[in-house]
């Protein structure tokens, strides 16, 4: 067999499953922040963050140095679910850092290494608790690619690929979805009809903010209505955090200070805190009723991810110092991004906190200006039913000389965009 280039070796043996290398076709090498750079000594800076796996950046040095000392030390690196100091560490810190300011009391459940780990667990113990088997999920819904989370998801690329039907999941709109309907009276009728065909629902699974879906923002006023309809009906409300919490929206919940207490949590992306596989279900302890090894998952205990998490809890949240800088960078986001959308007849703004993006109204358009953008050194990615919405999810700890420097490449390419389409016109 001849063998051409480095490059090669992808197209030549790495599934066609791949994705976001066929936007960025470069061979990074090396991170640190919120720049990354490939084989040729070239920087980019990232907009992506491994879809808000990497909020406290690339390369944390305390994390990463903790790290290095557990490995030189020969610590536990894989410990199924068996008890060991990182893990011990890690939950004490999560409780005293968390849970405890937060008035919030939950057991943590350790379900494996990815967010469709912790909302299977989700929707199987919503089943299991309620005895019901509906679960009520929402248009443009995100929530994992195995085939319980896939029932959830609503896109239908994503689906399509599960090759049989997905059950068990009512699809619901979400806020706004509809224009002219209130998502959540609808919803009500629905639920309170005995003739409507749903079956009594055992949890409402909803993102607060839709992070592939469009990076649509659920009011307080829709989150709190439908966790007063779960209540009244006996159902369960499992708010899925897993790309807008660990502080993407500025607290460490993306639904705090709403009123909002959720049953269960699925929780994943930055919560290792630099990117090393790990996912968790916050239960209601009443809900813990699962037997020994009933859910259960080799790799749910990597010791590695616990460390670097205790790390990035004791760092960044014993106090709301890192909140306030996110809030901050959240309002300086707002205003470019409406100064961006200004250029664009009919754009608007989607999302909230470091979770926004411009819904540029076509996919063709916001994946050139994503194309663009990459030429000039940004990596950036689309959002949304039509992959219509331009998406920012910078690393949090962004330097701000850094982050305006990116929008200003955003900007540029927009104008472009928007330029050579009068021109085409």
């Amino acid at each position: 067999m001849t063998h051409g280039s480095k490059t090669d070796i992808y197209s030549r043996r790495e599934s066609q499953a791949r994705s976001y290398c066929r936007a960025f076709p470069v061979t990074f090498t090396k991170a640190q922040n919120a720049t990354m750079t490939d084989s040729d000594g070239r920087s980019y800076t990232d907009f992506l963050a491994g879809c808000s796996s990497l909020n406290y950046g690339h390369n944390d040095p305390d994390m990463k140095s903790a790290l290095v000392d557990h490995i030189s030390r020969d610590g536990v690196t894989h410990g199924l679910d068996m008890h060991t100091d990182a893990k011990a560490d890690f939950l004490e810190a999560f409780e005293r850092l968390i849970l405890e300011p937060r008035g919030m009391d939950y057991k943590f459940m350790f379900t494996g290494p990815t967010g469709t780990n912790a909302v299977e667990a989700a929707m199987k113990l919503a089943r299991k608790t309620t005895g019901r088997e509906t679960i009520i999920a929402f248009t443009n819904g995100f929530h994992g690619m195995t085939m319980g989370a896939l029932a959830a998801t609503g896109n239908a690329g994503k689906r399509a690929g599960a090759g049989m039907s997905l059950s068990g999941v009512v699809r619901m709109p979400f806020e706004g979805a509809m224009e002219g309907v209130d998502s959540l009276a609808l919803i009500r009728a629905m639920v309170e009809n005995p003739s409507s065909g749903i079956d009594a629902p055992a949890a409402f699974l909803i993102e607060p903010v839709q992070g592939e879906g469009g990076l649509n923002a659920a009011s307080t006023e829709f989150l709190k209505g439908l966790q007063a309809l779960a209540r009244e009906h006996g159902a369960l409300v499992i708010m899925d955090d897993i790309q807008a919490g660990i502080g993407r929206t500025g607290p460490f919940f993306s639904f705090e200070g709403m009123g909002i207490q959720p049953d269960l949590i699925p929780l994943a992306k930055s919560l290792s805190g630099m990117g090393l596989p790990f996912a968790g279900l916050l239960i209601r302890p009443d809900l813990d009723v699962w037997k020994p090894a009933e859910h259960n998952g080799t790799f749910r205990g990597n010791n590695h991810a616990f460390v670097t998490a205790r790390v990035a809890l004791e760092k960044f949240w014993s106090n709301d110092a890192f909140q306030r800088q996110t809030e901050a960078k959240s309002a300086f986001l707002t205003e470019r991004l409406r100064a961006i959308a200004a250029h664009v007849p009919g754009a608007t703004l989607k999302g909230r906190g470091m979770m926004q993006g411009v819904d540029v109204g076509s996919g063709d358009m916001a994946a050139a200006i994503c194309a663009a953008c990459f030429e000039q050194g940004l990596i950036i990615e689309t959002s949304g039913a039509h992959d219509e919405v331009v998406k920012v999810l910078a690393p949090l700890t962004i330097p701000q000389d850094q982050f305006s420097a990116g929008l200003d490449i955003l900007e540029a390419a927009v104008q472009a965009q928007i330029s050579q389409k009068i021109a085409a016109e």
